[in-house]
C-alpha cells in the first residue's frame, strides 16, 4: 500500500469523523449517518489494501 493511499484513507476517515460529530452536535441524523458511512468505507479500503500487501510479499 502506497503512502498516498494511506493518506487518502486517513483523510476520508477524518472527514467522516468530523461529519459524524457535527451531525451529533447539530442533531442532524442524516449527516451523522453519512459520517459513519464514510468512516466505514475508509476502514474497508484500508483493510483491502493491507490484504493486498500481505499477498504481495
Amino acid at each position: 500500500m502506497g503512502w498516498l493511499d494511506k493518506l487518502k484513507n486517513k483523510r476520508d476517515e477524518t472527514q467522516g469523523a468530523a461529519k459524524e460529530h457535527t451531525g451529533k452536535a447539530t442533531g442532524d441524523k442524516k449527516m451523522e449517518r453519512k459520517g459513519k458511512t464514510e468512516q466505514t468505507k475508509s476502514n474497508l479500503k484500508d483493510a483491502g489494501e493491507k490484504t493486498k500487501d500481505a499477498f504481495d510479499k
